[in-house]
């Protein structure tokens, strides 16, 4: 390990420019995308700010642990999905329902009604051709300023990427999956 001397100086100029929504993404082989965006929405819902969440590869049944805290602290949480497709009877239904689930995202995005909207795993509908992209740019560059838009998922499209203001690439280093150790309750869930 190399050891620093702490800054002594603030290392950044402080922003001028105005206060505003942004589009922030979550993207990259790593684990923690969600996990990213759902720390922005509590952060944001501390703050006394309207937040809204959609996930568009949970069904609208699931329960898992950030179904079940942002349920008890009035977070709304909405699975627009089937699962993932590797787990889908029928493809041409999980397409249908990631179209109308971003109707209901694009619905409250335009809305001007939430200070942010979260489109979790939205990057996967995208990919799948599932969904038209140009819609997404269209609705992210007309929503009203003061909205706020975080979309996670690997592979984001270069279309969005070049659209938003923060990208954050999370990279695998490491993951306990490949080493065996099976998904956790309270971890991936």
């Amino acid at each position: 390990m190399h050891i620093e001397t702490p800054p002594t100086e603030k290392p950044y100029e402080k922003a001028e420019g105005e206060r505003r929504g942004i589009v922030i993404v979550n993207t990259g082989d790593g684990k923690g995308k969600s996990t990213a965006a759902f720390g922005l929405a509590l952060r944001a819902h501390g703050r006394g700010k309207k937040v809204k969440i959609f996930q568009f590869m949970k069904v609208p049944t699931a329960r898992f642990g950030e179904h079940r805290m942002f349920e008890q602290i009035g977070i709304p949480i909405e699975g627009l999905g089937d699962g993932f497709s590797w787990k889908s009877q029928d493809l041409e239904h999980s397409a249908q329902l990631a179209r109308d689930g971003w109707a209901k995202a694009k619905a409250a995005i335009l809305s001007g009604d939430y200070f942010m909207v979260t489109l979790d795993e939205i990057t996967y509908p995208l990919i799948y051709g599932w969904m038209p992209l140009d819609d997404v740019l269209e609705t992210l560059k007309t929503r009203p300023s003061h909205v706020h838009v975080v979309l996670t998922g690997r592979r984001c499209p270069p279309e969005i990427i070049e659209l938003a203001d923060t990208v954050s690439e999370i990279q695998m280093v490491k993951h306990a999956f490949k080493a065996g150790i099976p998904a956790q309750r309270g971890i991936e869930d």
